[in-house]
């Protein structure tokens, strides 16, 4: 079954923050600062969750939350699955959503970090049409502040861009 979106509700908020969290670890554990791993506490996650809740759209598969995006801008920030929908649709149905955030928008490029060693995740990327653009360092919020991240930035055109209209000839 195809998943239907929608946005998220508080009420979602305990099954995205687990999605989330477990999410995370399985693209970031061994890949990133064991610092940031630290700081990445279930409970934290928790309070991520509430503090975007309004910017999340979800998946849902049979009246179950499979999986979440959230768009910031240009830059789809996060893209998770719960792991029982992953290799399904969920994935390629949430990425193009978030494709037609950045777009309607008004930018006609995305931009997303992912941990160098997230192959799993760069591979769909790729797949999906997405661009390895070369390394960066991402600062990721943590309580108190930023902790930098290195990673990959992978970029996508995601709506043409539109030329100056012609002067009118008189």
């Amino acid at each position: 079954m195809s998943p239907q979106l929608r946005p998220a509700r508080v009420e979602d908020a305990s099954t995205l923050a687990k999605i989330w969290h477990e999410g995370w670890g399985d693209g970031h554990l061994g890949q990133v600062p064991d610092a940031l791993v630290a700081a990445r506490t279930s409970a934290s996650f928790e309070e991520r969750t509430l503090a975007r809740i309004a910017d999340m759209t979800v998946a849902v598969v049979d009246d179950t939350v499979a999986g979440f995006v959230i768009v910031a801008g240009d830059e789809v920030e996060q893209v998770y699955v719960d792991r029982a929908y992953r290799g399904r649709v969920v994935a390629p149905v949430l990425l193009a959503e978030a494709e037609r955030q950045v777009a309607a928008a008004g930018h006609t490029r995305s931009w997303l970090a992912v941990a160098p060693g997230n192959l799993r995740a760069r591979r769909f990327y790729e797949r999906s049409g997405w661009v390895d653009a070369g390394g960066f360092t991402y600062e990721a919020e943590v309580a108190g502040g930023r902790f930098p991240v290195p990673c990959r930035r992978y970029e996508k055109q995601v709506a043409q861009s539109t030329p100056p209209s012609a002067a009118p000839t008189a």
